[in-house]
């Protein structure tokens, strides 16, 4: 947020929590931004115990949400749209 769209790093945290529907303090919870992430679909980074499931987004899929959700240009994303023709 702060190189896409210019600005500071506390707005860009109320841009994003707004996006995301959780206060400035949740940002900060690992706790609470993993339910977030997996209610949204944005996937997470595993760490020892968590269990993953073969539905979980993992990767670039993770990466489309995050794009659509926060409305924001994603390289990884951008390139794969560009490769594959689709720019939707």
């Amino acid at each position: 947020m702060q190189i896409t769209r210019g600005m500071r790093l506390t707005q860009a945290k109320e841009y994003v929590s707004q996006k995301l529907g959780v206060s400035l303090m949740d940002l900060s919870d690992p706790v609470a931004m993993l339910e977030v992430r997996k209610e949204r679909g944005l996937g997470s980074a595993t760490e020892a115990g968590e269990i993953l499931y073969v539905h979980d987004p993992v990767g670039l899929e993770a990466k489309f949400h995050i794009a659509e959700l926060l409305d924001i240009p994603v390289n990884s994303v951008e390139r794969f749209k560009t490769m594959t023709g689709s720019r939707g």
